[in-house]
């Protein structure tokens, strides 16, 4: 890029800046500032460049880098000595005095805050600390302005004359904040550049305390809360804790590191204090959310029925222990009652919820119920337990009930239609009825499959068929083979298991009585009637001939 291109370009940014009369704002513009300043002299015939050695312009005998040069324009660095007095431009037509120039100190009149943690922002006040910090690139030839907290270098978020925002590192610790403007000073022949150094302020002291992580920020009562930090005592002392909305809440751990607590059942959205080694600090803001449900389905059916019940601000199902984690396998006193029964949790978020309706299950109203505790005035556990109840709607308990099936007799592989009332849906879900089998066989041990394979199943004389299709009314199924051929067990051998009966289950279980899950699996059984499985169907007989036996 040639001289005429910059001249333009130069100019350009004067005007940006409210430059619009050279000759109304002096040979000098400005005519005080800081060290590593831009100045912009006119009002001259200075000539033409010829070298470093030729042109050169002083403040007060100090030579400045100088940056564009034109017979009627000259641009300078105010060099990091630069005292006040004369400004001197020397060229190929001698030298001349363009004006004088006031070196302006920078310095910090107030930091905000004055106590902070490592990562917050922190805002200087001040004078002098110029337009901008200049390049983003520190390795630069001019350097870049900048500030250092106790030493360690500050990310810039904003640069203004008398105001700066600066980012406090993340290792730093308490110490003083000091803003340094970096020189752009020339070599004794006038070239660039002398190595980098700075202008500095005034020291002013900041006090670093460590960071307190809060997380979540929002919840219905019962929410765990976690503190994440440093340094907070092996045990809490007298007149520590933590309050939402000025409530005390209830501490369920205190370590070093971590702090457990819940959100109290007079809980209201507020900011988030904590009190801790004399002192009082506010971590954020914390929103207490009221559940609410939108929507609960289906309103009927039989046991082990899977009810979903959606909305928002459910919470956490399994946080109401001491641990760290978002989850710690302690519901508490959350659960869901239909009729009054506790369901089986299939599911627990906070904008849906899954249930299975229970063995024991009796039609009425199905509640969710958070809990959530009051602490002492000292913060410890408890003044009050409680839960909070919301209504998702009612559920009737609908029993099994078979009107007809035919044929009562059939082929293997021939197609039955169960008709009736209440069977409810059919269960996609795998899910083992006897854990202890898995065990067993590794053991050696001698045990019986039975008929307790799934939750949803139609017994064809005591062995479960193939359903095809599973409907609240009405169910198709496949007849089976094994009865034909018969099978056997480490007690005996059944041969002829053609007759029985045709039975519909559905199995459910109950949630023990410490509110943790859960009974043995339970069956209702709709007996169809008596069923006979026909010998039609069969593979030829030459499906039966070894022919490696013969000759």
């Amino acid at each position: 890029m040639g001289f005429p291109a910059m001249r333009h370009i130069w100019l350009f940014f004067l005007v940006f800046f409210g430059v619009t009369s050279l000759a109304q704002a002096g040979a000098l513009f400005p005519d005080a500032g800081p060290p590593g300043a831009t100045v912009t002299i006119g009002e001259g015939d200075f000539g033409p460049f010829i070298s470093t050695a030729d042109n050169r312009v002083e403040f007060n005998g100090v030579p400045a880098l100088i940056q564009l040069w034109e017979p009627d324009l000259v641009m300078v660095k105010v060099p990091l000595q630069a005292k006040d007095g004369d400004v001197t431009v020397t060229g190929p037509r001698g030298a001349e005095v363009v004006g004088r120039f006031a070196v302006q100190q920078i310095r910090i009149t107030r930091l905000s805050p004055p106590e902070a943690e490592p990562g917050s922002i922190l805002v200087i006040e001040g004078e002098h600390f110029g337009n901008t910090a200049g390049s983003r690139e520190p390795n630069t030839m001019f350097g870049v302005n900048r500030v250092v907290v106790s030493g360690i270098p500050a990310e810039i978020r904003k640069w203004r004359p008398s105001r700066l925002e600066v980012v406090i590192p993340a290792n730093a610790e308490s110490g003083d904040v000091v803003v340094q403007l970096a020189s752009s000073d020339p070599l004794p022949d006038g070239s660039c550049c002398a190595p980098v150094d700075y202008a500095e302020s005034n020291p002013m002291p900041v006090s670093l305390i460590p960071s307190v992580s809060l997380a979540p920020a929002k919840g219905p009562v019962g929410t765990k809360i976690v503190l994440s930090g440093q340094h907070f005592g092996d045990a809490r002392e007298k007149g520590e804790g933590l309050a939402i909305g000025g409530k005390p809440v209830t501490i369920a751990k205190w370590s070093p590191r971590t702090i457990v607590a819940h959100v109290p059942l007079n809980a209201t959205s507020g900011p988030v204090t904590f009190r801790n080694d004399g002192r009082t600090r506010t971590l954020g803001m914390f929103e207490v959310v009221e559940p609410r449900v939108e929507r609960s389905m289906p309103n009927r059916g039989p046991v082990g029925t899977l009810v979903r019940i959606r909305g928002k601000h459910f919470g956490v199902f399994s946080e109401s222990g001491d641990t760290a984690y978002a989850f710690d396998f302690d519901p508490g006193q959350n659960r869901v009652e239909i009729g009054g029964v506790p369901a089986i949790i299939h599911r627990w978020q906070d904008n849906e919820i899954n249930v299975w309706v229970p063995y024991s299950a009796v039609s009425g109203p199905v509640v969710v119920k958070r809990g959530a505790t009051i602490p002492n005035p000292d913060g410890t556990c408890c003044q009050r337990r409680d839960v909070v109840t919301f209504e998702a709607g009612s559920f009737t308990v609908v029993e099994p009930r078979v009107t007809s099936y035919a044929p009562t007799e059939a082929g293997i592989d021939e197609i039955v239609t169960i008709k009736g009332e209440g069977f409810g849906e059919f269960l996609k879900i795998a899910e083992a009825t006897r854990l202890e089998l898995n065990t067993e066989a590794h053991d050696w041990k001698n045990y019986r499959l039975g008929p307790d394979v799934s939750r949803t199943e139609v017994l064809v004389n005591g062995i479960a068929a193939v359903v095809l299709s599973w409907k609240d009314t009405e169910i198709t199924i496949r007849v089976p083979r094994r009865h034909v051929f018969g099978f056997g067990h480490p007690e005996g051998f059944y041969a002829d298991p053609t007759k029985g009966e045709l039975v519909v289950r559905r199995g459910s279980w109950d949630m023990l009585e410490n509110g943790r899950c859960c009974s043995q699996k339970r069956w209702l059984s709709a007996v169809a009637g008596e069923f006979k499985i026909l010998p039609r169907g069969l593979p030829h007989k030459d499906f039966f001939h070894d022919y490696t036996q013969d000759n």
